[in-house]
C-alpha cells in the first residue's frame, strides 16, 4: 500500500484526536503519492477503463451515485441523478455557534450538529479512505488543509488536488498544521436529507471544517474552500473576489487588466475566452428576436488575452502595489469551466484544442464519453431525451493555459455582469441593459450588494425570477460569515483605488436583441484599444433608470459604429420608453429588497449615504458625489 510512511507521520500532525482515530482506523489508508496516482484512484484501479461509485446506504441497499469513464484526454464523471449535475445554490449550513448570516443547522433540522458530526466520523472509521494533505490559496496566501473521503471518490480528490495544490506525502511537514478540513460522506445525503445537497460549515476555534454530504464538487471542494477563504479574509481585513481576470493586448501592443465579477453564470470564464465567430467567420453583435435581423461585424485583428484568473481573485493587502487600482492575484490552481455554450465544434477552437490535445490528462463533468475515446467538450451528458445537462465542466489545470499571468498586476476596468431576459413591450422585463455601462463607485458597490443572479442560471439548480447570489455575488452560496461585514470591506476596497474604472456587462440579451456574451467580447475589445485613462464625464449621458450609471455617446471599434438602440435599450422601437419604465422598476424593487438587509448601524457611513441616495431616487450624478 502506497503511503505507508505517511501512517507513521500522522501522530505528529496537529489535528483533533477524533480526526486522528479516523485515520488511525482499521481499513486502507491511501495517501495519494501524485496527480497521476490520483487519476488511478478516480477508476478503482491503474487497468480500469470504467468505475462506478456505489455506496452501500441502509435501508436502500447498494446505489450507484455515479461513474467514470478513462478517456483519451483524461477522466469523465457523470451523477446518475439530474440534480446532482448541478449546484443547489441552498446547501450551505453553519454547524457552529459563530456570527454568521446562513442558515444554522440546529435551526433548520431541529438538532445539534455535533451529533451528525460524530456519526460522519464513525461512517469514515468504517470506509476505506483517501487522506490527501493540500493547500487553499496561492503563493504566500495559503492554508494547509486535509481531506479525508472514501476511496471510490479518487475523482474528488483530483478535482480538490487540482483547482488547489495537493501535498506530496514526502513534503508534509512531521508537523502538519490543516487550518482547514475538508470530509466527504455522501451516504448521508440519502439517510438524512432526503436526497439534498447538504454542505456543512463548522468553524471551530483551530481549523475551519466543511461537511460534504454530496458528490458534486462545485458546493464543497469548490465554493466550500471558497467559503474557508472568505471566513479567513473576513477576520483578517482581506478579500477573495468571485471574478474572472486577463490581461487584454491590442494589436498596437496597448494593454489593460480587466476583472469581471458576477454570479455563477455572469460571464467569468468567458472574459478569458475569445469572442465566437459565425461559419463566415463574422462575429454576431445581435439577432433581434422579433424581426429576425441580425448585425455582424468581422474585426480584421482581435486584442490577445492573457488569463489571470477564472473564479476565485485574491486581493490580499500583501500583494498590493498602492497605485491606486486594485491589485489581483489568482486563487486557484485549476478553473472549474462550464462549457455550456460549446455545444459544437468550432465555436472555441483554442479551448476545444486545449481539452482535445492536452499536455496532461485533464477532469471532464457532466461530458458523456466512452472508455478509450476522446472527450469531446461539446458532447455533454442528456439530463432527458433531447435536453442536454445546462453545466457541463471542465477542471482545467492553469499551468496548461497559454499565456497565463502568475504575477500580482493591478486592474484598470472592474466590470459586473448580470444575465438579462428578453424584453419587448408585450412582456417588459429587466432585459433594459445596455450593451455596456460606465457606472460611478457607488454605483458600482450597491450592484455587488443586490448581486442580481439574472435569467436562465445554467449553473445551479431551477431558480424563479431574479434571485441574488448575496453580497459581492458570493454571500448567499459561498460566505459563512457577515454579509455586512463584507459590504463594508467591498466599499473600503472601492474607495482606496479610485483609479479603477467600474463597468456593467449584461448577457444572453439587450432588449429585443439575442447577443450571448458578446457584449463583454466586444467592449473588452473597445475598452483595449480606448485604454485605461480616466473617463471624461462629458463624453458620458445618464442613463434613463439610474441604477444603470452612465451610457457612452459613441462607440466606434475599429470601422464598426455601435448602433445607438444597443447602448440605450429604450430606443428600441420593440421595447419603447414604457417598458424600458416598467424595467427600471423591476430593478428598483429588487434593489430595495437587497439593500435592507445592509442598511444596518454597522455599515459605514459612505454606506450609508450611497443607501440613502438610492432611496431618495438620486440621480447619477448624486452617485457620482458620494465618492470622489
Amino acid at each position: 500500500m502506497r503511503g505507508i510512511k505517511v501512517i507513521q507521520k500522522v501522530k505528529d500532525w496537529k489535528i483533533y484526536d477524533i480526526v486522528k482515530k479516523v485515520i488511525e482506523a482499521p481499513g486502507i489508508r491511501i495517501f495519494p503519492q501524485n496527480r497521476e496516482h490520483l487519476l488511478e484512484l478516480a477508476l478503482g484501479g491503474k487497468e480500469n477503463e470504467t468505475f462506478d461509485i456505489v455506496f452501500d446506504i441502509p435501508g436502500k441497499g447498494k446505489v450507484k451515485e455515479g461513474w467514470v469513464v478513462k478517456c483519451k484526454n483524461g477522466v469523465a464523471v457523470n451523477y446518475t441523478e439530474v440534480y446532482m449535475r448541478r449546484r443547489d445554490p441552498d446547501c450551505l449550513y453553519i454547524g457552529d455557534n459563530k456570527e454568521t448570516d446562513k442558515p444554522r443547522f440546529k435551526d433548520v433540522f431541529k438538532k445539534e450538529f455535533s451529533t451528525l458530526r460524530d456519526a460522519t466520523f464513525d461512517w469514515l472509521k468504517t470506509q476505506n479512505l483517501i487522506v490527501m494533505p493540500f493547500t487553499v490559496g496561492r503563493d504566500k496566501i495559503k492554508y494547509n488543509a486535509l481531506f479525508i473521503g472514501p476511496a471510490n471518490c479518487g475523482f474528488f480528490a483530483g478535482a480538490i488536488a487540482d483547482l488547489q495544490r495537493m501535498i506530496k506525502p514526502e513534503d508534509v511537514p512531521d508537523d502538519f498544521t490543516p487550518k482547514i478540513t475538508l470530509f466527504l460522506a455522501p451516504v448521508f445525503r440519502h439517510t438524512e436529507f432526503q436526497g439534498k445537497q447538504i454542505v456543512v460549515h463548522n468553524r471551530t476555534d483551530n481549523c475551519y471544517e466543511i461537511f460534504s454530504y454530496n458528490l458534486y464538487p462545485g458546493p464543497s471542494a469548490k465554493k466550500g474552500l471558497y467559503g474557508a477563504l472568505l471566513q479567513y479574509g473576513e477576520e483578517e481585513n482581506w478579500l477573495t473576489l468571485h471574478s474572472s481576470s486577463t490581461k487584454v493586448v491590442t494589436p498596437y501592443k496597448n494593454e489593460v487588466v480587466m476583472l469581471h465579477e458576477g454570479a455563477s453564470g455572469g460571464g467569468k470564464s468567458e472574459l478569458n475566452e475569445y469572442m465566437e465567430h459565425s461559419e463566415n467567420n463574422r462575429m454576431i453583435i445581435g439577432e433581434n428576436i422579433v424581426t429576425g435581423d441580425i448585425i455582424d461585424y468581422h474585426i480584421i485583428k482581435e486584442c490577445e488575452l492573457f488569463p489571470i484568473s477564472d473564479d476565485m481573485t485574491l486581493t490580499h493587502p500583501s500583494i498590493s502595489k498602492n497605485n491606486g487600482k486594485i491589485t489581483i492575484l489568482d486563487a486557484e490552481h485549476a478553473w472549474f469551466v462550464r462549457v455550456d455554450h460549446i455545444k459544437k465544434y468550432g465555436v472555441n477552437p483554442s479551448f476545444e484544442r486545449l481539452c482535445i490535445h492536452p499536455k496532461i490528462p485533464v477532469l471532464f463533468l457532466n461530458i458523456d464519453c466512452r472508455p478509450g475515446a476522446t472527450c469531446l467538450i461539446w458532447e455533454h451528458i442528456m439530463d432527458d431525451v433531447g435536453k442536454p445537462c445546462p453545466n457541463p465542466r471542465v477542471i482545467f489545470p492553469r499551468e496548461l493555459v497559454p499565456g497565463v499571468v502568475n504575477e500580482p498586476v493591478e486592474v484598470d476596468y472592474r466590470s459586473f455582469g448580470v444575465r438579462t431576459p428578453l424584453c419587448r413591450k408585450e412582456k417588459p422585463t429587466y432585459g433594459i441593459v445596455g450593451y455596456f455601462h460606465i457606472l460611478p463607485r457607488a454605483l458600482a458597490w450597491l450592484w455587488r450588494l443586490a448581486a442580481p443572479r439574472g435569467h436562465e442560471n445554467p449553473s445551479i439548480v431551477d431558480t424563479i425570477g431574479m434571485t441574488s447570489e448575496g453580497v459581492g455575488s458570493y454571500g448567499g452560496p459561498f460566505l459563512p460569515g457577515s454579509f455586512l461585514k463584507h459590504a463594508n470591506l467591498l466599499l473600503d476596497q472601492i474607495v482606496a483605488n479610485p483609479k479603477t474604472i467600474y463597468v456593467l456587462f449584461p448577457n444572453q440579451y439587450v432588449g429585443a436583441w439575442k447577443v450571448k456574451f458578446m457584449p463583454q467580447w466586444l467592449i473588452r475589445e473597445y475598452l483595449a484599444r480606448r485604454g485605461n485613462k480616466p473617463y471624461d464625464l462629458s463624453l458620458l449621458r445618464p442613463a434613463k433608470c439610474e441604477l444603470l450609471g452612465y451610457i457612452e455617446k459613441k462607440v466606434i471599434i475599429e470601422e464598426f459604429e455601435m448602433p445607438e438602440f444597443l447602448l440605450d435599450v429604450r430606443l428600441q422601437p420593440e421595447v419603447g420608453e414604457e417598458a424600458y419604465l416598467k424595467g427600471t422598476e423591476i430593478f428598483y424593487e429588487f434593489f430595495k429588497k437587497q439593500l435592507e438587509k445592509f442598511d444596518k448601524p454597522n455599515l459605514s457611513e459612505i454606506g450609508k449615504k450611497i443607501i440613502q441616495c438610492f432611496k431618495d431616487r438620486g440621480s447619477v450624478a448624486d452617485y457620482e458625489n458620494l465618492i470622489k
